[in-house]
């Protein structure tokens, strides 16, 4: 019961006891075999509360932090993502310099972590943030800028100084996504003084921060950063609309299973959809699959699914 109930040390100490006993009476195989388990239970115990601990630190931020970041474990991948062959590389190279961080340290080098995303929206910033995260066995942390910007002078600044502090404390991928609300250009004329102060803050605690944690500032508004903040990042990764091979990739994935009517060829498809987003062509997708399974037939309208892009690409037009 000791055990069960939590009180280890009485309950290897009586163990031991009894393996000692054993031994003496001659029994030494199973006097071993008694110790290994208790060596096997200790490791096992440790183990079990090391990761309880991180759980319980990473899955509840406390204070004030509770306002300003939420936190999930993603269950996304790399090879989840449909990527060009420079994007492959780039995000690669990434984890791979992160799994290598012990290495890279004893030199006094550093892996790439700060990095800034630019991009559409829907071409794959924020799925970036959680593949890595997966990749590394990391919690995503999304930085809630509605709870970082405040009126009140000087506040917004002690927020963002406990997010970098966080970033120390507790290793995670932490996501400022729409960065461009407040990486603005100083300049701006239109720009309020808390804006302009908690982008020097940034500019300040990025340029000091030596964790271990990965920075990703995400925008679809790159003209908008003040040049200040490109030199602080060690990678700025921009990502395209995608290609005519990334979109039949895309309708591959995201119809696999479902037959099409018609004609077979996915050509028709992919011109239909060029110049959209990821997102937009499976959300397209996905409305082509619920209307088959709605009306009751077994196929999937390809007429149906090119008016869906269609829709898609006159909406993108008009903003």
């Amino acid at each position: 019961m000791s055990f069960s109930d939590g009180d280890d040390a009485r309950f290897y100490s009586t163990a031991m006891q009894i393996a000692a006993s054993e031994a003496r009476k001659g029994h030494t195989v199973f006097a071993d075999e008694l110790k290994q388990l208790i060596d096997k239970a200790k490791e096992s115990r440790s183990v079990s509360q090391i990761k309880l601990q991180k759980t319980v630190s990473i899955s509840a931020p406390r204070g004030e932090l509770v306002d300003l970041l939420e936190v999930f474990y993603p269950k996304v991948r790399l090879k989840d993502m449909i990527l060009n062959q420079s994007l492959k590389h780039s995000l690669s190279r990434i984890v791979t310099e992160q799994k290598k961080i012990e290495i890279l340290t004893q030199h006094n080098l550093h892996p790439r972590r700060k990095l800034l995303l630019i991009g559409k929206p829907g071409c794959g910033k924020t799925k970036t943030a959680q593949a890595l995260a997966g990749e590394l066995g990391l919690a995503v942390f999304i930085v809630r800028l509605d709870g970082l910007i405040t009126k009140f002078m000087g506040e917004s600044i002690s927020k963002l100084k406990l997010i970098f502090d966080a970033m120390q404390n507790t290793r995670g991928v932490y996501l400022f996504d729409e960065f461009d609300s407040i990486g603005s250009h100083r300049s701006y004329g239109n720009d309020v003084g808390e804006i302009k102060r908690v982008l020097n803050s940034f500019l300040l605690n990025i340029e000091r921060d030596e964790s271990r944690s990965i920075i990703i500032a995400a925008t679809n508004l790159p003209e908008a950063l003040d040049k200040a903040l490109f030199r602080r990042f060690d990678d700025i990764i921009e990502y395209p609309l995608p290609g005519k091979q990334e979109l039949q990739l895309t309708f591959k994935k995201y119809l696999e299973g479902f037959k099409l009517d018609g004609d077979k060829k996915l050509s028709k498809l992919v011109t239909a959809a060029f110049g959209l987003s990821y997102a937009d062509v499976i959300r397209s997708c996905q409305e082509a699959i619920k209307e088959m399974l709605i009306s009751g037939k077994e196929t999937v309208s390809i007429a149906s699914l090119i008016s869906s892009l269609a829709a898609r690409k006159s909406a993108e037009a008009k903003t």
